[in-house]
């Protein structure tokens, strides 16, 4: 397996959008939150990309993606706080790797690529939370993130169903 780590623009977004969109949808269906219930509509996970391209121009978020063969396998993003007080800071979101590989180090390289495009922004402190209990809890640990602390009742399930919600930072090096 070849699985290649970049950054996406925001016009290579519009060239991976259809790919981009059922890999969100695929995501919520496996049962991964991300902020969505599933059945995912096609129009409801399209129309969020868009919204990330928006973001994308504003320079206030940043796009990696994994591609196996120009596919992408996965992603992940960086929020790029704009306040003066907040330059030092990102925060992690939607990180997300195809079923058929996870497991197999590309959230990982993901979030390599996530800190070393933080660090070239001068960010050095990066935040991210998800859902408490699972394996994406453990993944973060293991990449020495430290936790903050648990949000009770945080998001709910398609049957109303409450999860916690965990938060976690860590500093990164030079």
């Amino acid at each position: 397996m070849s699985v290649d780590i970049r950054l996406v623009s925001p016009l290579e977004l519009d060239a991976h959008l259809p790919a981009l969109v059922d890999l969100l949808r695929a995501t919520i269906a496996g049962g991964s939150s991300l902020g969505f219930l599933p059945p995912l509509a096609q129009d409801a996970a399209r129309d969020y990309w868009l919204a990330v391209r928006r973001d994308l121009q504003a320079g206030t978020r940043l796009l990696v993606a994994a591609f196996e063969d120009d596919r992408v396998v996965g992603s992940g993003q960086l929020a790029i706080p704009i306040w003066p007080n907040a330059h030092h800071r990102a925060e992690v979101q939607k990180l997300f790797v195809a079923g058929a590989l996870r497991g197999q180090g590309v959230g990982r390289r993901l979030m390599t690529a996530l800190h070393d495009a933080a660090r070239e922004r001068g960010r050095s402190l990066i935040l991210l939370s998800t859902r408490r209990g699972g394996t994406t809890e453990d993944f973060y640990k293991g990449l020495g993130y430290r936790e903050i602390g648990v949000v009770p009742g945080y998001s709910v399930g398609v049957a109303g169903e409450r999860y916690d919600n965990v938060t976690f930072y860590q500093e990164l090096s030079r």
